[in-house]
C-alpha cells in the first residue's frame, strides 16, 4: 500500500508546490524544478548510487536540502524576478555535474538503479523505514506551512501587499521541504507541478489560493493514479516510466492549456 500512498503524496505535494511557485512569482510559469530542486535530488541521487556512501534517498534529501538552503539565502539578497534566472542557472550547473557522476558510473547495473528511479520509484526499491518516516514528517510540515501562508500568497499575488524576502525565502525553503518528501523517494516527475496548476488556473480563476490548492491537487493525484494503472496493468509486456507515461497521457490536457490561453 506505500506505493498507492505514494502515488497520491506526490499527486498532493508537486501540484500544490507549483501554485506556491506561481502565486510567489505572480507568473504562470512558476514551477518548482526552476530553482534547481530537480537537478539536485538526481545527483545526490547519482553520487549515493555510485558512491555507496549512503541510501539513493538519503542522497537525495541531503543535496535537495543544501539546494533549499542556497536557494532560500539568495532569495534575501536578490529580486524573485532574478531569483528565477539564478535558480534555472544554479539548477543547470548542479545537473552538470551529476551527468559527470552519471556518465561514469562503475557498472552497468548501477546505472540503470539510478534511473528506474529517476523515472518514477513508486515499487519503492530500496527505500528504508528511516526514509519513509522522514519523508512524511517534511510532507507534514510543508503542507502546513502552505496552509498557514495561504492568506498571505493570495493577497501578494493580487498585489495587495508585498512580501519581504525574508518571507519569501521562507516560503521557498518549505516548498522545497514539500516538494523533497516525495522527489527523494520517487524521483522527479513533471508536468504535475505546473502543467496542472495553469490547468486548475483555466478551471477557476486565480484567487484563493486555498482553491488553487485543492484542484490541483485533486487533478494532480488523479493523473498519477491513472498512469499508475496504466503502467502496473496495460504496459504490454515492456517497462514503462511513471514520468514518461504520465508525459504521453497529458498530451490532451495540454492541449487543453494552450487552447485556452
Amino acid at each position: 500500500m506505500l506505493n498507492i500512498l505514494y502515488v497520491i503524496l506526490c499527486g498532493i505535494a508537486l501540484p500544490v508546490g507549483g501554485v506556491q511557485m506561481q502565486y510567489l512569482w505572480r507568473n504562470q510559469l512558476g514551477d518548482i524544478y526552476s530553482l534547481g530542486l530537480g537537478s539536485a535530488a538526481c545527483l545526490g541521487a547519482a553520487a549515493a548510487t555510485m558512491s555507496g556512501w549512503c541510501s539513493l534517498t538519503v542522497g537525495a534529501f541531503v543535496c535537495q536540502a543544501v539546494c533549499a538552503v542556497i536557494v532560500s539565502l539568495v532569495a534575501l539578497k536578490i529580486s524573485t524576478s532574478r531569483l528565477i534566472t539564478f535558480g534555472i542557472l544554479f539548477g543547470t550547473f548542479i545537473g552538470s555535474i551529476g551527468t559527470i557522476v552519471v556518465t561514469n558510473a562503475p557498472t552497468g547495473d548501477l546505472l540503470k538503479q539510478y534511473y528506474l528511479w529517476g523515472a518514477a520509484n513508486f515499487k519503492l526499491q530500496g527505500v528504508t523505514t528511516l526514509d519513509i518516516i522522514l519523508s512524511l514528517a517534511m510532507f507534514a510540515a510543508g503542507l502546513a506551512v502552505a496552509l498557514l501562508c495561504a492568506d498571505k500568497l493570495t493577497r501578494h499575488f493580487r498585489g495587495e501587499i508585498e512580501l519581504s524576502n525574508l518571507a519569501k525565502a521562507g516560503i521557498l525553503f518549505m516548498v522545497s521541504v514539500l516538494v523533497t518528501s516525495v522527489v527523494s523517494i520517487c524521483g522527479t516527475i513533471g508536468f504535475v507541478s505546473l502543467g496542472i496548476p495553469n490547468l486548475a488556473r483555466i478551471i477557476s480563476k486565480p484567487g484563493d489560493i486555498r482553491r488553487q490548492y485543492v484542484l490541483s491537487a485533486g487533478m494532480g493525484t488523479a493523473l498519477l493514479t491513472i498512469t499508475y494503472l496504466v503502467v502496473e496493468y496495460c504496459n504490454f509486456g515492456i517497462y514503462l516510466p511513471v514520468s514518461a507515461t504520465m508525459a504521453i497521457l497529458a498530451l490532451p490536457l495540454m492541449v487543453v492549456i494552450f487552447k485556452n490561453e
